[in-house]
């Protein structure tokens, strides 16, 4: 969740609300991982975490996009014994085929045309820590059963190397789908499911967590804050009911950037309802269209006077009775209304001879 950080030539740059640096697939020490919530579902999550990070089995992350996955594994991570070792990240959506071999398990210099210098991979560079392989789904098939064989066995034969070397790493994977449906259509192999899936954590979207909103909105805009070093901006009340109207289908990373835009746009402290984008502002107005709406006190009286007139055929005497009034103030009302007395008659009329 954003804060900045210092780069090689000292200007500061932003880390994204997950924590992603630049390189995304860089072996790196995890320092802090933010986790901002209020919700019971949120609550059962840190318990969750609590629970198995001091250990060394593997864990499923489920989840829809954007829903912070890679957050709670860094998490995991910085509350495991492996806190002061490396985490590394990996895309499984960006490496296919002989990329996905070499780069997961490293290779040997001329293992391939282009292979000028021998590699570690993400798996002997994370020995000791955590590897996080995210949408996991996305392997292929026939690197599931390599990657079986490294976690079954705990050790890595580079590409174009018969030599294995022993790793000991912390296995944690995400997606996006339903790992067991993958599994009945042959998309996955069964036997790594059973391998990975020790522990499964599900990570709610943000529309089933309400109560986490306001707080991760206001997290965010500290980040921005810290990182102008300027005085912290506040959410105006409509600004508020604006952000709990809307479902959020981009979840936490679709929060973060609404609250970067919205802080960017505001010259002033408040965060007002106009610096949010569109999507949010026309989800609200859409929401009210479809509330039942509390009647004006005129619309009142001209509904009651019409159902009293309606159920005596049009016969002021008799309405008036109903309403318990004075004929004389019942035909001001009727005046003062525009109310057609002849219709409600002829309406009447008819509904009775149908």
């Amino acid at each position: 969740m954003t804060r900045t950080e210092k780069n090689a030539s000292g200007s500061g740059r932003a880390l994204d609300s997950f924590g992603l640096t630049e390189s995304g697939d860089s072996a790196q020490l995890v320092g802090e991982a933010d986790l901002i919530g209020a919700s019971p579902a949120f609550t059962s999550i840190l318990e969750m975490i609590q629970a198995i990070a001091a250990r060394k089995c593997s864990v499923i992350i489920a989840g829809e996009t954007g829903s912070g996955k890679e957050m709670l594994a860094r998490k995991i991570h910085v509350c495991s014994d492996r806190a002061n070792k490396v985490f590394v990240p990996v895309d499984c959506t960006t490496l296919t085929g002989q990329l996905f071999e070499s780069q997961l398990f490293g290779h040997t210099k001329g293992a391939f045309t282009g292979a000028v210098d021998s590699t570690l991979g993400f798996f002997r560079a994370a020995d000791g820590g955590t590897i996080f392989l995210d949408e996991i789904s996305e392997i292929p098939m026939d690197m599931q059963a390599k990657l079986l064989r490294v976690l079954q066995e705990s050790c890595v034969t580079p590409l174009g190397s018969t030599k294995s070397h022993p790793i000991d790493v912390r296995v944690l994977c995400a997606t996006n789908g339903d790992l067991k449906q993958s599994v009945r259509e042959n998309k996955f192999r069964a036997d790594l499911y059973f391998r990975l899936n020790v522990v499964t954590i599900e990570m709610p979207p943000l529309r089933e967590r309400k109560e986490d909103i306001i707080p991760l909105a206001k997290y965010f805009l500290r980040g921005q804050s810290e990182f102008y070093s300027e005085p912290a901006k506040v959410l105006t009340h409509a600004t508020k009911k604006l952000l709990l109207g809307y479902s959020w289908p981009g979840n936490i990373r679709e929060l973060a950037n609404a609250m970067e835009r919205a802080y960017v746009l505001s010259p002033q402290e408040k965060i007002l309802p106009a610096t949010l984008p569109g999507e949010v502002i026309l989800a609200k107005s859409t929401l009210l269209e479809n509330e039942p709406k509390l009647l004006t006190l005129d619309e009142a009286k001209r509904k009651l006077i019409s159902q009293a007139l309606e159920m005596t055929g049009g016969k002021k005497i008799a309405a008036a009775k109903i309403l318990g009034l004075e004929r004389r103030r019942l035909n001001r009302l009727i005046e003062k209304l525009d109310i057609s007395v002849s219709r409600i008659t002829q309406d009447s009329k008819e509904f009775t001879t149908s």
